[in-house]
């Protein structure tokens, strides 16, 4: 008898709906097990086995042949366990259920029939969603996760028994649901930095909030113990809060890397600070069957990278493309996989290997060769692509114990969020959501300059000897000061000070 039963694969960050196709004929006992499975579901013979054996159930021994469709996709994982345990039961008449075809069942299994769980159900979910599949067996664990999906039925289940039994309607299970609202709504407390914790530093403090403002990139240089540290972490409580859709974006990435654990959803815009011996594999992402890296783990959010001379040169040269596009695509033999990847980049760095290059406070030991080299180690390529070039003087006594408390998160953010709302009612008939992503044609549009802003344009482009990309991303930063000035048009203020973020000797 032949039984089909719809569970799900990934591609990329998207969930595929496969097939899993059961005939059980007359013949010698084999499992045969096609359509291109990886080593973790040809292993499912003998959990399935088992599972099924172990709660009761009667393993045919006939020849079982199992294929998961669409056969030209790579399929990997143990998700697949449970649907191919209940097509075996129902091939072999052991069970009969209403409606198969409207379920998605997921889940790996145990050897005693546990249901354990799995990554990468959100977009699984999200996959039945489209297709409309309206109920959704998932392991007890993953119910968070897959209730994030709004006008699916939800059951979760603990092992194979409880799953046969609520199939066959001798047990019910209510469908599972959350309030997505009361996860959302989480207040910015949770950072652990408030930017009325840093003294001084009021220059650093302006520069990310237009960053903030714009999602534009930033290099922070100065000496050990300024706070560029403190700084970075502090700028998350700055950036504006994350919308539903956002929330699922980010969620559907984390979820395929295995690092939602026990959360329903990402509230929190990510904050990603590999360490500098990361390879750039795992940077950019990739992989035998790719994955995700760190670029789209921040996605939606930040990536800082601490010490940035201290990176593998290799690692800092394949982020220029991910800058520019906000997305990673990886091509291998069987598929090509896009991962998104728009990500604010926060750096820091010493201007020198010593770190004490522009303090006054401490003599620089290093000679001119040395710090020569030390600075490129960042080429041109990619400072080009960095937006903001802040310095970061190191903090005096007085301004640590006299100084007053600066404004506080809350407060920046409220200013952030009226620039951001500016630029979703401008670019609302758009593809594009913020200034750091408009392109050359929509900057002629959008980053109009008056006679008196043309003539100081044309002078700072000729003694800077600025490229056309750093001409395109002056004007951007200069229409993000705008905004958060509340100014319809760019004015020489606006554009003066974006020139004297871009301008400023970078690395010192």
């Amino acid at each position: 008898m032949l039984s089909q039963i719809k569970s799900s694969g990934l591609l990329g960050v998207n969930g595929v709906i496969v097939t899993v196709e059961i005939d059980i004929s007359r013949g010698l006992p084999a499992y045969s097990l096609v359509g291109l499975p990886d080593a973790g579901i040809k292993e499912s013979k003998d959990r399935v086995f088992s599972a099924i054996k172990n709660n009761g159930f009667k393993y045919p021994m006939e020849r079982i042949t199992i294929n998961l469709a669409p056969a030209d996709l790579k399929k990997e994982g143990p998700a697949f366990d449970l649907a191919i345990a209940l097509g075996i039961l129902t091939a072999s008449e052991q069970l009969t259920w209403d409606h198969p075809e409207s379920f998605l069942v997921i889940g790996e299994l145990s050897l005693s029939g546990e249901i354990r769980s799995v990554n990468g159900v959100l977009p699984m979910v999200l996959a039945a969603k489209e297709t409309g599949i309206a109920n959704i067996l998932v392991p007890f664990d993953n119910r968070h996760e897959a209730a994030v999906v709004q006008n699916v039925n939800v059951y979760p289940v603990k092992d194979f028994h409880e799953a046969v039994s609520f199939l066959k309607q001798e047990l019910v299970i209510d469908p599972f649901i959350i309030n997505l609202d009361s996860l959302l709504n989480v207040e910015n407390s949770c950072h652990s930095i408030d930017f009325s914790d840093i003294r001084g530093q009021d220059l650093a403090k302006r520069g990310l909030e237009i960053a903030a403002a714009g999602a534009h990139n930033c290099l922070m240089s100065g000496p050990p113990g300024s706070g560029k540290t403190m700084l970075a972490k502090g700028f998350p409580s700055i950036l504006p809060d994350l919308t539903l859709d956002e929330a699922l974006e980010i969620t559907k990435i984390h979820s395929i890397s295995g690092l939602l654990k026990n959360n329903a959803i990402i509230s929190q815009r990510p904050f990603r600070s590999p360490h500098h011996t990361i390879s750039k594999v795992s940077l950019v992402g990739g992989g035998r069957i790719p994955k995700p890296g760190e670029v789209s783990l921040a996605h939606l959010g930040v990536l800082f990278l601490d010490e940035l001379p201290e990176f593998q040169k290799s690692a800092l040269e394949v982020l220029r493309q991910p800058i520019e596009d906000q997305e990673v695509t990886i091509s291998r033999v069987n598929a090509s996989l896009t991962f998104p990847a728009s990500f604010t980049l926060i750096t820091s760095m010493n201007p020198c290997p010593c770190g004490y290059l522009t303090d006054p406070a401490h003599e620089c030991i290093c000679t001119p060769q040395q710090i020569k080299n030390y600075q490129g180690k960042i080429s041109g390529p990619l400072l080009d692509r960095l937006d903001i070039f802040v310095e970061i003087p190191s903090t005096t006594y007085d301004e640590l114990q006299t100084k007053p408390k600066g404004e506080s998160s809350s407060v920046i953010k409220k200013r952030v969020d009226a620039a951001r709302e500016r630029q979703n009612q401008r670019y609302q008939n758009l593809d594009i959501f913020y200034n750091a992503q408009l392109t050359p044609k929509l900057m002629e549009i959008y980053c109009k300059l008056g006679p008196a802003e043309e003539n100081l344009m044309k002078n700072v482009y000729t003694k800077m000897k600025l490229s056309a990309r750093g001409y395109h991303r002056i004007l951007k930063l200069a229409r993000t000061i705008a905004d958060l000035d509340g100014s319809k048009t760019i004015q020489v203020n606006h554009l003066s000070e974006a020139i004297q973020y871009r301008g400023m000797n970078r690395l010192s």
